[in-house]
């Protein structure tokens, strides 16, 4: 192969709300971390063990004010980008680095409807089938349907 290959695709939940900075020219960048989650079963005690992992998202400028306006804490989202490094100078004199995910294309996951779906008994679960209610025969049927 004769190129290299930096691309990141995550799915997952808001951690805190976006934190913008805004630059002279009109150039913006927003931050915040989405966590990754991992569940599995340990074969030597068969408990279940999860697992979370935290990324720092950076999105720029139009992306970024739209992140700022519609995202909050614990929403879900689609991301793709790529793994970038940066290296400072701390307080202390030393060198340190942080792994950051700068993101060109994200897709909101959380809808309204999640937003707003009441929290009683009667509401339909997640991943629960939803079964429709039969059509009262109140319209005659003997329609010219070919089929």
């Amino acid at each position: 192969m004769a190129g290299t290959v930096n691309k990141v695709i995550l799915i997952g939940h808001l951690g805190d709300e976006v934190k913008m900075h805004y630059f002279e020219g009109g150039n913006a960048i927003g931050r915040f971390p989405i966590a990754t989650n991992e569940t599995y079963t340990n074969k030597q005690t068969g408990e279940k063990v999860s697992t979370t992992e935290w990324h720092n998202i950076v999105v720029r400028n139009k992306l970024a004010e739209i992140c700022e306006k519609y995202l909050k804490k614990g929403d879900k989202v689609y991301c793709e980008g790529r793994i970038k490094t940066r290296q400072w100078q701390g307080e202390d004199g030393s060198k340190r680095y942080t792994t950051e995910i700068h993101v060109v294309d994200m897709t909101f996951l959380t809808t309204k409807n999640d937003l707003n779906a009441p929290d009683s008994d009667t509401a339909p679960k997640k991943n629960e089938a939803v079964k429709p209610e039969p059509p009262t025969n109140n319209v005659d049927n003997d329609d010219d349907l070919p089929f």
